[in-house]
């Protein structure tokens, strides 16, 4: 089972916002990092560390099935991520493509902050996260305008 289409066009738009920002400064580490890493401090303002670190978890289980390389990638106590920059590397030719790994991730972690907290309130989180152009003439997470 895949992520909805909706969080992985989402998920997308964040990867591909970060990967152009990494350009304009001096970057961070990947594009996925970045989207995480955002995602971890607006939400852990909201849900605590625990929260988050319990929806990450939950997040990267689900997407074992789907990118088997994810089996490298841990989430820390703090709710920080391990291992991403090493799934992307050692991808199985067979099974993952490129770049699967994070976006199927982000996608997961998307879809459940939804599903937990509701398409209003999830948006709100990704304003505030992207304040600005992601979300101003953007499509809603179903497709309508936000």
């Amino acid at each position: 089972m895949s992520a909805a289409p909706g969080m992985r066009e989402l998920a997308q738009r964040l990867l591909m916002y970060e990967a152009g920002a990494g350009k304009a400064s001096e970057p961070l580490g990947s594009p996925a990092i970045r989207v995480y890493e955002k995602l971890r401090l607006s939400l852990g303002e909201f849900v605590g560390v625990a929260g988050f670190q319990s929806l990450a978890a939950r997040a990267l289980t689900l997407s074992r099935p789907e990118v088997p390389s994810l089996s490298a990638v841990r989430i820390a106590a703090d709710g920080s991520l391990q291992g991403l920059g090493d799934a992307e590397t050692q991808f199985d030719m067979g099974q993952d493509r490129p770049g699967d790994a994070e976006l199927v991730l982000i996608a997961r972690l998307l879809g459940l902050l939804r599903l937990f907290l509701g398409e209003a309130l999830t948006l709100n989180l990704l304003r505030n996260a992207w304040p600005g152009e992601v979300f101003e003439d953007r499509n809603s997470v179903h497709g309508r305008k936000a």
